[in-house]
């Protein structure tokens, strides 16, 4: 579009000057007062950096000082700055993590989840929240909760978070995990907390033991919240065991205990109702009140087989018989029948019991998740986890490693090098076979360590983490920051060969003619950002690092590299005549003919 429609706006808007008698131009039109102190003020600004140039051309050791102790700090922030995954985003949205006894019942634990809603739900930014308990591990349930709009509420949902925290951890026999719902998430593990820390072994006692050795050091770490494990292994089951002989002699068989106990639990369908329109279920249970904990099988009895058993004599038939709204079902018994109490032929005792066992990747697992306080980057973090499953000396059959989004990021940590060298090369050989030469690529590529300078020290001043969006900004400023020194290179080297002007000649002339189109490109391309690094909007979190990254790589870059590259051109210059090849090319180059002109020209 801009090889087509950029000639054509020209072409329609340009106006051509006027001559006077003498020849001298005249413009066609007045400009405007803010033309006039706009183009005062280039003028000076050009006339300043003229000064400067002269004197970089001038004082080419010092320049070359300064570019390598940039391109060396630039190594060493990339190495310093906090490492993140992804931003952490304000939706509106939280969601939470319920934790309570694996051996609560289900009224128990629909009591405490009221307790956190109202608590929740107290909170003045706190909009709606919903809650609900079970799925798929004993004790658990879910929270989500909707904040109001951030015009309203004036604080962040981390705020928020960090403000229910302590009310929440004072709920007795709960734990409440909550966090912000984030757009992008790396990883499918779903825990209470943010990150996930995996241990892996043969023997599930040992991965017990150590997950809650680990857990019990990673709380004493103040950068690290939410601590939490996905161990199951505090149910209680209740085990009946039926004395044989007594049953025996009372005439109970194991198939009526067992009968009994699904009668009462088991949610038995005994009938089914008709009507005109539909058909329903009729289920056998005990009433809730009754199934409150374990003494209630006290209260089961069982029927008996022979006269000789005493007990309770009941009759049981079924209920209704007849036609329109008529259970149709068989009747558990049509005779009389002795009942024996389950506890006189049975001894009933609890045990703990794991309610549930983790594998990831065929082996046992244990994962230990964690949140971070506020200002801590997930590197820091993953450096405390991994010093603190340091210190506990885990044996050597259990192993540790991050998962989820932990994981996602220790895999993408390893390759980022990888991916900016890689670029880089492209860029190499892309621009050696457009300028036919070895030595002036580098010349483009020494514009690049001061963006990244650039980029860093602002998310550094900001308090950003450099995470995947900054580095998205990092290989944007690449492609953008390098059209300075192609701009500059290009018209000097064509100067050079046309015109025959030295080095230094040349790349000033370049500069000086260029300097308007490439502070044009970086004020648009740094304006263009600018929106994302203020941030507008809910969710601006996830966009805003790479809008820094880029408004401070250009502001860097626009700063160094204007005198960086022409004293490294002409270096650079000079290196290429002292080529062989480069100067059998330059010979090559010189006994050509210039472009546009015929060796037959007149």
């Amino acid at each position: 579009i801009s090889l087509t429609t950029t000639p054509m706006m020209c072409a329609l808007l340009l106006r051509p000057e006027k001559h006077d008698g003498e020849g001298v131009d005249v413009p066609a039109k007045r400009p405007s007062w803010p033309a006039r102190w706009a183009e005062r003020g280039y003028d000076a600004l050009l006339r300043t950096y003229g000064r400067s140039l002269d004197w970089a051309l001038a004082s080419k050791a010092l320049v070359m000082f300064i570019l390598l102790a940039v391109i060396g700090l630039n190594v060493y922030l990339f190495a310093k700055v906090p490492k993140g995954f992804f931003p952490q985003q304000d939706n509106g949205q939280l969601n939470g993590g319920l934790r309570a006894d694996q051996s609560i019942s289900s009224a128990a634990l629909g009591e405490k989840l009221k307790q956190a809603v109202d608590i929740i739900r107290a909170d003045p930014a706190v909009d709606t929240v919903v809650g609900f308990s079970g799925g798929s591990r004993a004790g658990g349930g879910f929270m989500f909760v909707n904040l109001k709009p951030l015009a309203e509420r004036r604080v962040s949902s981390d705020v928020v978070v960090n403000r229910l925290r302590p009310q929440l951890n004072r709920l007795t026999g709960l734990r409440v995990f909550l966090g912000q719902v984030q757009d992008l998430r790396g990883g499918s593990r779903q825990s209470n907390s943010t990150y996930d820390y995996t241990l892996k072994g043969d023997n599930i006692a040992d991965l017990r033991t150590w997950s809650g050795k680990l857990i019990e050091r990673l709380k004493q770490e103040s950068a690290l919240t939410d601590i939490d494990g996905d161990q199951a292994d505090n149910g209680v089951e209740t085990f009946v065991t039926v004395d044989r002989e007594s049953a025996s002699r009372l005439g109970v068989t194991a198939a009526a205990v067992d009968a009994a106990l699904y009668n009462a639990f088991g949610q038995r369908s005994v009938a089914t109702i008709y009507d005109e329109l539909n058909q329903y279920a009729v289920i056998m249970e005990w009433a809730p009140r009754f199934m409150q904990g374990p003494p209630a099988l006290k209260d089961l009895y069982v029927p008996a087989s022979t006269a000789a058993a005493t007990g309770t004599t009941v009759i049981t038939t079924s209920a209704n018989p007849g036609q329109r709204g008529a259970s149709v079902g068989t009747p558990l018994s049509t005779a009389p029948t002795t009942m024996v109490p389950l506890d006189t032929i049975a001894k009933l005792s609890e045990r703990a019991i794991p309610t549930s066992i983790s594998h990831e990747g065929g082996e046992l697992s244990s994962t230990v998740s964690f949140s971070l306080a506020p200002g801590v980057a997930l590197g820091d973090a993953q450096r405390i986890v991994a010093q603190a499953s340091a210190d506990i000396a885990m044996p050597t059959n259990v192993r540790g490693s991050f998962g989820g989004s932990a994981g996602v990021f220790s895999q993408s940590q390893g390759q980022q090098w990888l991916l900016i060298v890689a670029a880089l090369v492209v860029i190499y050989i892309v621009l050696g076979v457009l300028y036919e030469s070895l030595i002036h690529p580098i010349t483009v590529l020494t514009t690049l360590p001061s963006a990244g300078v650039g980029a860093v020290l602002a998310l550094l001043l900001f308090r950003m983490d450099f995470s995947l969006i900054a580095l998205i900004g990092v290989f944007l400023l690449i492609g953008i920051v390098k059209k300075n020194a192609i701009l500059i290179i290009d018209f000097a080297l064509d100067a050079e060969r046309a015109r025959g002007l030295t080095a230094t000649e040349a790349v000033r002339e370049a500069c000086m003619l260029r300097f308007r189109p490439i502070l044009m490109t970086t004020l648009a391309a740094a304006l263009g950002a600018l929106p994302l690094a203020i941030g507008f909007g809910q969710g601006s979190e996830l966009r805003q690092p790479l809008g820094v990254a880029i408004v401070g790589g250009l502001v860097a870059s626009q700063l160094l590299t204007l005198l960086t590259t022409p004293v490294v051109y002409v270096l650079m210059d000079r290196l290429r005549r002292r080529s062989p090849d480069e100067r059998h090319l330059a010979r090559a180059t010189d006994a050509s003919p210039p472009h546009g002109l015929s060796t037959n020209s007149p």
